[in-house]
């Protein structure tokens, strides 16, 4: 990392006391230096960072990151804080600071900082070499690379009873770790483990999935390894590589945090000739695996899994068109959507053929909203071989007028075809053209033949039943619809429950509906208050919060504006007994509300952005505001009956928790 930091660049006596300070006395260093032009600026897009999810890691660092327009050259900064700084990490605060900032479009730079980071975090010696070090230009050339921990007298033994160990045939195994974002956390589980191998004298390969893409293991060495561990957090990808051999999967923090049990039991696993289910061709799992991300447990935990598949790849289907159809109607109207074609009509200068271009586009993006559904509910059941069927499935779904409905019945169908298929023993001749040929073509007739002559018709009933139903809603009926999604949107906020809401809603714009766009408006608003009312509260009664609760208030307006729920996390988090029940009693106001004022939305997504488009604008703010009204009371009340007379604030350096992306 030569070039990256300098001795001037370097604190060793970092006296800030929360995150925002600590950046800011970094960024001013990255000033002087010439490698940041606007510090105001680089700071908003350092705080913006922050605000998706805090950047502290366990043990005792914190690196908060960017890119900005603001940044000259790739560049980090190194603080270390007597005190210690809240970066949100569950085992505390942060002593050692890494301010890391690229500039913007510079992913490789980003990346290739924070990876190699992450990895020399792991190493105990280089942790403990910058916490003892005296000079900014010695703890400069540790961070670069150029000066290596001393080695310790224990470390020396441990080194020549693993040579000793390696002496006969060593054990070999390959993993494959993987987080979220894919930066620091995947690589530092790959540190860890790689580590804990060493000391064990166990050969160990590392594929690293992060978010600039991955490099396969040699096919080879996965064919010599003795067993695998995935430690991940999202999908791993191509695991029909893996097939045949034992398996431990679990999840990215297992891999930092315990590397030497998961190399123990997949020893174990491999003593006892445990074999996954995985296909060895590729096709995905057979017997016994879930989809691409491996679920298990009961049959409820592998079910929510597929269907959260389908609707997490459908939701930007869901969102993209939603959003141009709603701007369309905004500058033409709603007669809008029965012009011609873009592509016989269009006049540049006319407002109308602009309007009808993005209503079409939008169209066209809703028209996959379906068979997206279906097709990745069904990969995330078989892997790759069931995404034509899925998807297959899905259009028929629309042939047929079977709906949201018929597209998750047929993604269920996809998938199960598939993985009947998988369970047949086959020639090994033939396994080559079982995933791209045998697979689809087999499946995709079974799930047809399903859909067409089967279940599509009862299907099809059942989704015109709903939405005679949701149209026919009115009065107390409608208001008890509103208050279970405000209270299912508000309970995990952004978990299962709230997903399982939005898509109920999302499903209706498919075939738009007053009823459906009542139902749209009514989950919007609701998600809509548990980040303002946390914004709220954190205003009015500063003193029932920490510093950092009050941190992320400020954060919380903006994202609860734009209806992001999640912004709410830390707080529930913190402090689940009075903040759940709080905002889940706000949302469900905010929902019947909404219901009994009659407010529609065709935005999918938008929070305050995408109020003109609402119908009934002035009232479903108001709907709003009288449930972040109820939820503030109420977590204001509680948390003011916790405190005791005498008790003083909360203390300024209480945990901060991840917002989830």
């Amino acid at each position: 990392m030569s070039e990256l930091i300098t001795a001037e660049l370097v604190d060793l006596d970092l006296s800030a006391e929360t995150k925002s300070e600590a950046a800011r006395s970094l960024a001013e260093r990255m000033v002087s230096a010439g490698r940041v032009t606007d510090l105001d600026g680089f700071l908003a897009d350092v705080a913006a960072r922050e605000a998706q999810m805090p950047t502290g890691l366990d043990g005792g660092i914190g690196i908060p990151h960017c890119r900005s327009e603001h940044v000259a050259a790739p560049t980090l900064a190194f603080g270390r804080s007597r005190r210690g700084i809240d970066f949100g990490a569950a085992d505390g605060p942060a002593d050692l600071v890494f301010l890391i900032a690229a500039p913007a479009g510079a992913d490789d730079d980003h990346l290739t900082i924070l990876s190699s980071l992450a990895r020399r975090l792991m190493d105990p010696g280089f942790t403990d070499a910058l916490r003892a070090e005296a000079d900014p230009a010695v703890a400069a050339a540790l961070v670069r690379g150029e000066e290596a921990p001393a080695t310790a007298p224990e470390a020396a033994t441990e080194k020549t009873a693993t040579a000793e160990r390696t002496a006969a045939k060593p054990f070999r195994i390959v993993a494959v770790t993987s987080c979220p974002t894919g930066i620091a956390h995947t690589y530092m589980a790959a540190e860890s483990l790689e580590a804990a191998a060493r000391a064990q004298g166990v050969v160990l390969d590392v594929e690293t999935q992060g978010s600039a893409g991955f490099e396969r293991l040699d096919p080879a060495v996965i064919a010599a390894a003795d067993a695998v561990i995935w430690a991940h957090d999202v999908d791993v990808r191509e695991k029909g590589r893996f097939g045949g051999k034992p398996v431990v999967d679990t999840g990215v923090k297992a891999g930092i945090n315990r590397p030497a049990e998961l190399i123990a039991e997949a020893r174990a696993k491999a003593e006892r000739g445990e074999i996954s289910g995985i296909a060895e061709d590729g096709a995905g799992p057979a017997e016994g695996t879930g989809g691409p991300s491996g679920p298990s447990g009961h049959f409820g935990v592998r079910l929510r899994t597929f269907l959260m598949s389908g609707v997490s790849y459908m939701v930007p289907f869901v969102a993209a068109g939603g959003l141009l159809i709603a701007l369309s109607f905004a500058i033409g109207g709603y007669e809008i959507a029965g012009a011609k074609s873009v592509a016989d009509h269009f006049v540049w200068g006319e407002s109308a053929s602009w309007a009808a271009l993005l209503n079409q586009i939008g169209t066209a993006a809703f028209g996959f909203l379906v068979p997206v559904l279906a097709g990745y509910i069904a990969y995330g059941m078989a892997d790759r071989p069931a995404l034509v069927p899925g998807f297959v499935g899905g259009a028929i779904a629309l042939t047929i007028d079977a709906g949201f409905l018929g597209g998750l019945v047929a993604g269920l169908l996809a998938g199960a075809a598939v993985m009947a298929i998988q369970r047949v023993k086959v020639h090994p001749t033939l396994r080559g053209i079982m995933p791209v040929l045998v697979i689809p073509l087999l499946a995709s007739i079974a799930v047809g033949f399903l859909m067409f002559i089967v279940v599509g018709k009862p299907i099809a009933s059942l989704q015109n039943a709903l939405t005679d139903w949701l149209n026919g809603l009115s009065g107390s009926n409608a208001v008890i619809l509103g208050v279970v999604l405000g209270l299912m949107m508000c309970f995990d906020m952004g978990g299962p429950l709230n997903k399982v809401a939005y898509a109920f809603a999302v499903g209706g714009l498919a075939d738009p509906t007053p009823g459906s766009l009542k139902v749209m408006a009514a989950v919007m608003a609701a998600g809509m208050v548990p980040p303002l009312a946390m914004a709220l509260a954190t205003t009015l009664r500063r003193g029932l919060f920490t510093r950092t609760e009050r941190e992320n208030g400020r954060a919380a307006w903006v994202l609860g504006a734009s209806f992001i729920t999640e912004g709410a996390i830390p707080f529930a988090a913190a402090d689940p007994l009075r903040v759940i029940p709080s905002v889940m009693a706000g949302g469900a106001v905010t929902g019947a509300l909404s219901m009994a004022f009659g407010c529609t939305l065709r935005a999918p997504h938008g929070g305050v952005f995408v109020v003109p488009l609402i119908g009934e604008p002035f009232l479903y703010l108001l709907a709003i505001a009288v449930g972040t009204a109820v939820s503030t009371a109420l977590v204001v009340v509680l948390k003011g009956m916790r405190r005791t007379p005498g008790s003083g604030a909360p203390a300024d350096d209480g945990p901060a928790v991840a917002v989830a992306a």
